[in-house]
């Protein structure tokens, strides 16, 4: 292991070599510094990011994906602790699924699951294996 090791040093230092660049004992021990130190510099109240600022946000999307069945989409909103939502997800079975969620931290996470429409689940017949 150490074998293959030293001749992978040496290939690089006569690959390095020949493309003109000169490696001595020296440059090989020494660690190099940077030439300018780095300083702290005070925080520009400015450029300052409040990562406890207020949150408050509302988003919502949409997905219908015939192709692959993929139907859903999504609302939420929230105002401090407050979080109101809801989303729908189109089933396998042919079926809707409806949430509607809350949460705050008086009640916690709070969510009414509804089922809309009938499950169907059609019989595929396969075609029998011809011997």
């Amino acid at each position: 292991m150490s074998f293959l090791l030293s001749n992978a040093v040496l290939l690089t230092i006569c690959g390095l070599t020949f493309a003109g660049v000169t490696i001595s004992r020296d440059s090989v021990n020494k660690q190099v510094l940077p030439e300018k130190v780095l300083t702290h510099n005070p925080i520009d109240a400015a450029h300052f990011l409040d990562y406890y600022a207020y949150p408050k946000y509302e988003f919502n999307y949409d997905v219908k994906d015939l192709k692959t069945g993929d139907i859903k989409n999504q609302w939420e909103t929230r105002d401090g602790d407050v979080v109101k939502g809801i989303y729908t997800l189109k089933e396998s079975d042919g079926t809707t699924r409806v949430v509607e969620y809350t949460a705050d931290d008086h009640n916690g996470f709070n969510a009414v699951v509804k089922k809309l429409g009938v499950a169907s689940h059609p019989i595929i017949y396969a075609k029998p294996f011809n011997l």
